[in-house]
Order: structure tokens, then sequence, then C-alpha cells
């Protein structure tokens, strides 16, 4: 463990800090620890795959605000398709991988819900 002294608006504070392999030895074993790290990451799941292509999904339950992309519009990963407006902010939804638009699932105004498919890429 090491002492520091810092100075935050003018006061002076004394503050102890252990390094993180120090706590991992003295709390738990490391297993515990990488386990405990395993269950905290979120699960990522894949565009699920249709019969025409895969599935974009909504990141956020939103309105739809702005559609970039029309059928038959080849997108890059990257590309902005979609804007959708939650709590007052924007948010970009972009192409996952490289395709054209087969499909667009929404309409501008439309109400939708984390994960919903807005679009179809193949």
């Amino acid at each position: 463990m090491k002492v520091y002294k810092i100075k935050v608006n003018g006061k002076a504070y004394k503050v102890e800090l252990e390094a993180i392999d120090e706590v991992a030895s003295q709390a738990a074993p490391a297993a515990a620890i990488a386990e405990a790290k395993k269950e905290a990451a979120p699960a990522v799941t894949a565009p699920k795959a249709s019969g025409n292509g895969q599935e974009v999904p909504s990141p956020i339950q939103g309105t739809v605000v702005g559609i970039k992309v029309k059928v038959g519009d080849a997108v890059k990963k990257g590309t902005v398709l979609f804007i959708v407006e939650a709590m007052k902010l924007e948010n970009d939804v972009v192409s996952p991988f490289d395709g054209t638009v087969t499909e667009i699932l929404v309409e501008k105004g439309a109400s939708v819900a984390s994960k919903q498919p807005l679009a179809i890429i193949g």
C-alpha cells in the first residue's frame, strides 16, 4: 500500500492506494476474480440472420427520428442507418457489417424497443 498526498481545490489530503494485484492476493484467489469478470461482462448477441440477410437491431428503446438509407443502398460497416431518439438524445444506429439494405422494417416516427429489428442487410 502506498500513501499519496493530493490537493483538491487548494486543500491537501492524504490518500492510501492499493495495487489491484495486492488486493487480489489478499481478498480472493485469481480464479474467483476471473469468474467475477466473466459474469460481469455484458452478453453480446450477433445480429440474427433472416431469409435474405441479417437484421440490424435497435440498440435502445426510443423513437425513430431519421432514416438515412433506402432499400437497395450499399452500406459499409459503420454507415449511419437510422437515428433513434431516447430521452431527448439522438443516437446513431450504424451498420454492423457491409452489405446491401434489402428491407427497412420501421418508419420515421415509429416507437421501437431495444433489440427490435430495424432493417435487414444482405
